[in-house]
């Protein structure tokens, strides 16, 4: 992975907190005219929330929100927004994650977006990755959750085949306790991870299983992540 990018982020007000310290210091690749992928989350809600702040300042760019919460976010914010299919490619996608190892390699999808954030990230010359010190870990898997979205209708056979890979899995539910449903109107479901394991090799296996959409390993796709812990803020590139 190219690990070549624009200028530096811009130094961190001590105030920020840390989310908001990576989100500020991640401005500082975004230049006017600029197509940037929104992602979903916590991280990425401040990332666009300190967007918002510098489009109401006059800076020019385009967004393509992750999620529909992301979408609605940015148009309260005034930022203007495009659907995948109207431009050509993006820039850079800024966005969050759940896991981080040494590689930058991830885990997402605790909020139940990953396979529109793969997607967007794929489309995207950069992905930028905006996360507090508690998202590292040395190997993928410590949190102890991979999630996989599949078809409703393809259930009970993902179950059987990740059942054969080893791979205990749960239907992700509401607080309600109804089903958890993607913005694509699919299911996910939480197979349990017992690290050290071979993420690659796992993800190619998980991907074959007929109704598998995605799963939530972003593998080979980071090119910076942006750590924000209090005051400071640390970069690691790819």
């Amino acid at each position: 992975m190219a690990s070549g990018s624009a200028a530096p982020p811009a130094p961190t007000p001590p105030s920020a907190s840390a989310p908001s310290a990576a989100a500020q210091a991640a401005l500082g690749w975004v230049r006017d005219d600029m197509i940037l992928g929104l992602g979903t989350g916590r991280a990425a809600s401040a990332f666009v929330k300190a967007l918002g702040a510098r489009v109401a300042e006059g800076l020019r760019i385009t967004g393509v929100p992750t999620s529909e919460a992301t979408a609605r976010l940015a148009t309260d914010l005034g930022i203007p927004l495009a659907r995948l299919d109207q431009v050509d490619a993006l820039d850079i996608t800024f966005d969050g994650a759940d896991e981080v190892d040494d590689r930058l390699d991830l885990i997402k999808g605790y909020g139940g977006a990953m396979v529109r954030e793969k997607v967007v990230a794929a489309s995207s010359k950069e992905l930028i990755i905006l996360v507090g010190p508690e998202k590292l870990v040395r190997n993928l898997g410590e949190r102890g959750r991979l999630p996989i979205e599949v078809l409703p209708f393809a259930e009970a056979l993902v179950r059987r085949e990740l059942d054969r890979l080893g791979l205990e899995a749960e239907r992700r539910s509401e607080a309600d306790g109804t089903t958890f449903v993607t913005d694509n109107g699919n299911w996910i479901l939480d197979a349990k991870l017992a690290p050290p394991l071979d993420a690659r090799a796992l993800e190619n296996a998980i991907l074959a299983v007929p109704g598998v959409l995605g799963t939530g390993f972003f593998l080979g796709m980071t090119h910076a992540v942006v750590i924000g812990d209090g005051d400071r803020v640390e970069i690691r590139r790819a």
